[in-house]
């Protein structure tokens, strides 16, 4: 797609746009730019909708496409690296609270955090963004030790799932691997006393009296935790090639623009009373409510709107073993970018 536009010698000259392949999933925040309504200065867009473990492992792997959705924790182990080639817009995709994360077999005895110690825990992946930050909570809130849990590692309801991302655990840290089973079998069986993952393994969604959440009231956890803290977690970034922004540094700044004016559309339609965009009661209501807790921009993007989740996130991430180096939240976003995106 291109422009055009008059010279003074009255001939048309074309306007050329930059060639970017985006892949990401399905959000009503980037709904706009993805149809068009929104356009990027300079940009013609080849969009990719995929599932997102195809996106993650095929740009983890590959590059396959210039900007791609990521998972934070595995972008932030490609980006710590030695002459890493990938570098981060402030825009970000998902953010969940993950109090919500935590199951546990009803028969361990397990009523609270703190009896989490000497258990086995099950994850999906070490490098899950979803469960770097409950493992953060757990450390530095619930002052669990990581390394008084055994760590089982195993595929939620398929067997055979495996880490994206090269690992350097804490010394002393147990993660035990099981390729051949599955969270969800452990979890019932009682092999594992609990398992953190960003979906609910099935036997809770079905009911099974063997499993609960370790914390029914995890919303009101999470809202507390967010009043106290300021840490929204953010679960999935957009990552960008960096040999396509040092040939165009100004791609940084524009993409940045576009999707902040496609989410800032999205959050127009959840406040607009008495249209009803959305197929729940009370939206704008709850959207209200909402903005009461955390300002008017329910979602922000850049930096300095999110500087305690960042850091806390970055911290983590390098305790945890999957960054290479502490690193800050200036390093891994291009230089200059956070005025684009300031509300």
């Amino acid at each position: 797609m291109g422009g055009s536009f008059f010279n003074p010698t009255g001939t048309v000259t074309p306007v050329k746009r930059i060639p970017l392949t985006i892949a990401i999933s399905d959000y009503d925040h980037f709904r706009d730019f993805r149809s068009g309504d929104v356009q990027a200065t300079g940009i013609d867009p080849l969009w990719l909708t995929l599932d997102l473990h195809e996106i993650f492992a095929r740009f983890a792997a590959g590059r396959e496409w210039h900007v791609s959705e990521m998972s934070f924790a595995k972008f932030t182990a490609l980006a710590t690296s030695a002459n890493s080639d990938v570098i981060a817009l402030p825009v970000f995709a998902s953010r969940v609270f993950r109090l919500s994360s935590f199951y546990v077999n009803t028969s361990k005895g397990i009523r609270d955090a703190a009896d989490l110690k000497g258990k086995r825990v099950g994850l999906p992946e070490w490098a899950q963004t979803a469960a770097v930050y409950s493992r953060g909570w757990l450390e530095h809130e619930a002052k669990v030790p990581l390394n008084s849990i055994e760590w089982v590692q195993a595929g939620i309801e398929t067997a055979g799932r495996t880490e994206k991302v090269d690992l350097a655990l804490p010394k002393g840290l147990v993660l035990r691997r099981e390729p051949a089973k599955t969270l969800n079998d452990m979890l019932v069986s009682g092999e594992v006393d609990a398992v953190m993952t960003a979906s609910a393994p099935s036997s809770v969604e079905k009911g099974n009296p063997a499993v609960r959440r370790l914390f029914a009231d995890y919303r009101q956890r999470e809202a507390d935790y967010f009043a106290r803290t300021n840490i929204y977690p953010i679960m999935h970034v957009i990552a960008m090639r960096k040999d396509i922004l040092g040939e165009h540094p100004w791609l940084a700044r524009n993409l940045c623009l576009a999707f902040e004016e496609s989410k800032n559309r999205s959050l127009d339609r959840l406040r607009e009373a008495g249209v009803s965009r959305y197929p729940v009661p009370w939206m704008s209501h709850y959207i209200g409510e909402l903005e009461e807790k955390f300002g008017r921009d329910i979602f922000p993007f850049g930096i300095e709107a999110n500087r305690p989740t960042l850091n806390a996130f970055l911290q983590y991430c390098h305790e945890q073993g999957i960054a290479k180096r502490l690193a800050k939240p200036e390093e891994i976003f291009p230089p200059g970018i956070e005025p684009s995106v300031a509300v």
